[in-house]
């Protein structure tokens, strides 16, 4: 589990900078400048990453039930990682109006996947990933929205195109994932 865990604090400690460091990081980036930042925010990323499915990988060999979710709401995972996948590509495909909307599609994504694997497993160590993933998303969502009010962000109006787009996108990758990749890359069927 201490594996998992310096993972979660490597990676989702870089990825919470601009919560907990904001003017730090923006030193940061003009002393080393934006490709050195960059470089060295996604070699710390990779190496977080890295240990966290490492550290998951050692957790499940030695588990612990916390609790036993039943079996519909294992079920219903799949609908909310769908919707996950949706969000996710909402974030990238240009012109979306859910992006226009929402602001912060790929952390509402990860509020959704975690929320929904919480729900579909009980285990300590899916807990303290799903749990972990999901408190980051939280906080960084209510950061980035209040830093969008105080700035007056906004995104470029959607199309029905883009829309068409990003809910098909998200649809084929997630039934790639679900019905596939998952079972190789995880080891357990979703959809089971």
């Amino acid at each position: 589990m201490s594996v998992l865990i310096l993972g979660l604090l490597i990676f989702l400690g870089m990825h919470s900078l601009r919560i907990f460091a904001n003017d730090w990081r923006d030193r940061q980036i003009v002393r080393l400048g934006p490709k050195h930042w960059k470089g060295l925010f996604a070699l710390t990323s990779i190496v977080g990453f890295v240990l966290i499915c490492w550290g998951f990988g050692l957790a499940r060999q030695q588990p612990v039930l916390l609790y036993v979710p039943p079996l519909p709401l294992r079920h219903l995972n799949a609908l909310f990682t769908l919707i996950a996948f949706v969000l996710f590509f909402a974030a990238r495909v240009p012109h979306n109006r859910i992006k226009a909307k929402l602001h912060h599609p790929q952390l509402l994504a990860v509020k959704v996947w975690a929320f929904g694997h919480l729900l579909a497993t009980g285990m300590l160590h899916d807990v303290v990933l799903f749990g972990a993933f999901l408190l980051w998303a939280i906080v960084l969502f209510a950061v980035s929205r209040r830093r969008d009010r105080l700035t007056g962000a906004t995104h470029p109006a959607g199309t029905l195109k883009g829309d068409v787009m990003t809910v098909l996108i998200g649809v084929v990758v997630w039934a790639i994932f679900a019905f596939w990749l998952h079972l190789w890359l995880i080891g357990v069927n979703p959809m089971n």
